[in-house]
């Protein structure tokens, strides 16, 4: 139940062996010319100073592709092409339609694997910019998830700092009723911005504020009783964000840097102990090697200011610490913007050198870029600010409501509704996810809202479609699945050989944690399978081609549901 490359990769592997002396990859590649082509025996020619051809031939006189191919051919100076035979492609799509998991097995060894992402501000809006950590890192937990992993989401929310000072102050002012009715209807951005304006323009409240940090930091009940208050309506609107966007975050996922607060010290202390922190302009810091300032001189991780503070350095350590001895954490995740490569970087590397984080434990930082405007520029609200998240997911389920009115009428306004919040969130989610993770894009309705191109409204009407083929046909699908399939025409074999990619597609995504990949696999087979439905008649078609044509949709169907699951979008059965 494996791609047909990934077969004859496992196939060919202790035969290039056997020719090297050694490991050798027989580097197993699609090809224009046939279903697959086998390049290995010119770099193994090179390496053992023989012929590629002859060592083509050797492969190819093994035998052991007989199984799989119904015509193998030595080409140029040394290239195997291949094709496979229509009964195994037949059969492992066969293996596959009884599958549950449609051919994707569970990691060998599951991982305890902790994933860092969305991490918005107290008393702060939700915005455009935390749509990238959110939907990327949620897209990661499900299929970790699905690949066995144990996996615990960390929401690292920003609930600590001086700024709470002037918040609790301002909560204080407008009493806390009139403060969560405020916070209650989304308006974060407007308490916040007050509360500044006010620290702004008064002394008076300036020193409140201050006193009121101090009175945080030193523990007093009252002061702690009105933070939390704070956070906790703060947490009910960032929540009801998340359920809007359907991403799996909860508050048993939250792990504010508050948490983390008590633990510095410690910290400090360990690395003291260590022998690598030093004393640099007034400031405890460490200087990882490798790391210099624009000047090339050493740059400095800094621990605790020259004022006694601690700061997200330290913060980030003792995340580390623990993560790695209290959750066990064998991979750590970090779904955070690019700017912030090399803070992490050295975080990273501190935490190694202080034997926190050693192998088998490993940090990975996923890294994305930033959505743009048409401007190419920051994407901004009219008014010149960052756009509302909530906003911007209300905006996106309206415009998908007329577009499904216009596509199909016949829907009736509760269904309509319905359809209209499946592909209204899952278009913005698609539009981020299907953009290499690292590259900024340009946010833009028109296209991501298209049902024609590399869109989830284009994936999703594709399923609705196929699962209107069963409802014409009058099948049961599931008595379809030990249907015997055949594989005859070209674009029957186009889209079994799609299919049957389906786990090594998921693979390639998760070994660089880039969800383009499993888009631009979705894509293909939607591709695919409309090519094979306009070249093969399927409900017309007599038996036994109808039942095969058919298990082909159904096999199509489950693996764009299951797809676009794993990166978190629905797929409606009509549309």
């Amino acid at each position: 139940m494996a791609d047909p490359l990934a077969t004859v990769t496992e196939l060919l592997a202790p035969v290039f062996a056997g020719l090297a002396g050694d490991e050798a990859d027989p580097v197993v590649r699609p090809s224009d010319r046939a279903d697959a082509q086998v390049n290995g025996a010119l770099p193994l020619a090179k390496e053992l100073g023989t012929n590629p051809r002859e060592l083509a031939e050797q492969v190819v006189d093994s035998g052991v592709l007989q199984a799989v191919c119904s015509e193998v051919e030595i080409a140029g100076p040394g290239f195997v092409n291949l094709t496979f035979s229509s009964e195994f492609l037949a059969a492992e799509l066969g293996k596959v339609a009884v599958d549950d998991r449609l051919g994707l097995v569970e990691a060998g060894t599951a991982k305890t694997v902790v994933v860092d992402y969305s991490a918005p501000n107290v008393a702060k809006e939700m915005h455009v910019g935390h749509l990238r950590s959110t939907v990327i890192g949620d897209a990661l937990v499900r299929m970790l998830e699905f690949l066995g992993h144990r996996v615990i989401r960390e929401n690292h929310i920003g609930d600590w700092g001086r700024p709470f000072g002037m918040l609790i102050e301002h909560l204080l002012d407008l009493g806390e009723d009139v403060a969560a009715e405020g916070i209650g209807q989304g308006d974060l951005d407007g308490f916040y911005k007050q509360a500044n304006e006010k620290f702004r323009d008064s002394e008076e409240f300036q020193q409140r504020a201050r006193e009121r940090v101090v009175l945080l930091q030193s523990g007093d009940d009252d002061t702690l009783a009105l933070w939390q208050r704070l956070v906790d309506m703060s947490n009910a609107y960032f929540n009801t964000v998340y359920r809007k966007l359907g991403v799996l975050l909860d508050d048993g996922d939250l792990a504010a840097e508050s948490r983390y607060q008590p633990m510095m010290p410690e910290t400090l202390a360990r690395l003291e102990a260590s022998g690598l922190m030093e004393r640099s302009d007034g400031a405890m810091v460490v200087f990882p090697p490798g790391f210099t300032n624009r000047d090339n001189d050493p740059l400095p991780l800094i621990i605790q200011a020259s004022t006694g503070g601690f700061n997200y350095a330290t913060s980030d350590l003792t995340c580390v610490i623990d993560r790695v001895e209290r959750l066990g954490a064998d991979l750590m995740l970090y779904v955070i913007g690019a700017p912030q490569a090399q803070h992490l970087q050295m975080v990273f590397k501190v935490a190694s050198m202080a034997g926190w984080l050693q192998p088998p434990a490993e940090a990975v930082h996923v890294a994305f870029g930033n959505v743009l405007g048409d401007d190419r520029k920051m994407l901004r609200s009219r008014s010149g600010e960052a756009v509302k998240l909530v906003d911007l997911l209300d905006e996106a389920v309206d415009r998908a409501a007329a577009a499904i009115a216009e596509k199909n009428p016949d829907l009736d306004g509760e269904a309509r509704a319905e359809v209209a919040r499946i592909v209204g969130i899952g278009a913005v989610k698609y539009a981020d996810l299907s953009t290499d993770r690292i590259k900024d894009y340009v946010f833009d309705w028109n296209r991501m809202l298209s049902f024609d191109g590399n869109t989830a409204p284009y994936l999703q009407y594709a399923h609705a479609r196929i699962c209107s083929i069963f409802r014409r046909a009058e099948v049961d699908r599931t008595d379809l699945r030990r249907a015997e399939i055949v594989v005859g025409e070209p674009q029957e074999r186009q889209l079994a050989q799609r299919l049957l990619a389906f786990p090594t597609a998921l693979d390639d995504t998760m070994a660089t944690y880039s969800p383009h990949k499993l888009c631009t696999y979705l894509f293909d087979l939607a591709q695919d399978f409309t090519s094979f439905y306009e070249h093969c008649p399927v409900v017309k078609a007599a038996e036994p081609v109808r039942s095969s044509r058919l298990e082909l949709c159904d096999l199509t169907a489950r693996t764009l549901d299951r797809g676009l699951g794993l990166l978190g979008i629905d797929a409606p059965q009509a549309m």
